[in-house]
């Protein structure tokens, strides 16, 4: 893991004796109490030694996620080998206050971007009854492996492979282009980086289709969004499932997007079906396809 990572609203870095409070406040949360174990931290003493403990290990490795306003830390993303595991363990806690703004699955799809780059797979472990914890790896596009027993205990493996990580970053990345929120500047010609050359992007509404190489589908979309037609439009994938298969692979996307159409509000749903291979410059889109759902 690299010493130190930042997001748009996160940095994430090594664990220090100072965060000594902090370990003390979230090793007694009700989650971690209930999902990871009581770790009977009732003093920042107490804190100071635990981090010793995890920085003495060279088998743990910390990171402790932080808001870049106010330097506020607010959870840990963790790397552990764990002797029963094949590979390496990736986990997630984060203070209760923080849950739900989508702070763990910033930090996480980045570190795990970083790790993919020299780990060809890695593993997560959690308890059948972390609801939450399952959710967020289904969305960082771990999937369920199998059930393993750790002193007696039953917990449910998942597993993701630097592949998938790969696609799930490009994907997301091709999602973000055409955002204008908050007088934000779609930079469109970037798809040039994610597609090869030759894609094909098709765009279907009941028995009609329009096909589009990349300047085509560029150009009008570039002015849509510049020209103050379309404003505070966003588009995020909500679903998907993806098959990897050696040097190809595809993907199922659900799509919801929304914005302001001359004038109008709007919100849509639709489905995009996405197709990939590898280069020797990584994942790259090869095809297209959507359909909007008419409203």
């Amino acid at each position: 893991m690299l010493e130190k990572y930042t997001t748009e609203r996160l940095i994430a870095d090594t664990l220090e004796m100072s965060d000594a409070a902090f370990i003390r406040e979230l090793t007694n949360s009700p989650g971690w109490l209930q999902f990871i174990g009581d770790r009977n931290i009732h003093s920042n003493d107490d804190a100071e030694k635990y981090i010793y403990k995890i920085q003495s290990n060279p088998a743990v490795n910390y990171r402790v996620v932080r808001l870049k306003q106010g330097n506020i830390p607010i959870g840990l993303i963790t790397l552990i080998k764990r002797d029963y595991l094949e590979h390496r363990d990736f986990g997630f806690a984060f203070l209760p206050q923080f849950n739900g703004q989508g702070y763990a699955t910033e930090a996480a799809s980045a570190i795990l971007l970083d790790l993919a780059a020299r780990m060809p797979n890695l593993l997560a472990i959690t308890l059948p009854e972390n609801l939450t914890s399952i959710q967020l790896l289904k969305k960082l596009g771990f999937t369920f492996e199998k059930e393993v027993d750790d002193n007696g205990e039953t917990l449910m493996q998942f597993a993701v492979t630097a592949d998938t990580v790969f696609i799930n970053h490009l994907t997301q990345s091709f999602y973000q282009l055409f955002t204008n929120t908050d007088n934000r500047k779609p930079d469109l010609q970037a798809i040039h980086s994610y597609c090869v050359p030759e894609v094909l992007i098709i765009k279907q509404q009941a028995a009609t289709s329009e096909l589009y190489n990349l300047s085509s589908f560029i150009a009008p979309r570039e002015l849509l969004l510049t020209d103050g037609s379309l404003i505070e439009f966003s588009e995020k994938e909500i679903a998907h499932t993806t098959t990897v298969k050696g040097n190809i692979a595809q993907r199922e996307s659900r799509y919801y997007k929304t914005g302001i159409f001359n004038g109008e509000q709007f919100q849509q749903h639709g489905n995009k079906f996405f197709q990939y291979i590898k280069t020797n410059d990584g994942w790259k889109v090869s095809s297209i396809i959507w359909e909007d759902e008419v409203l």
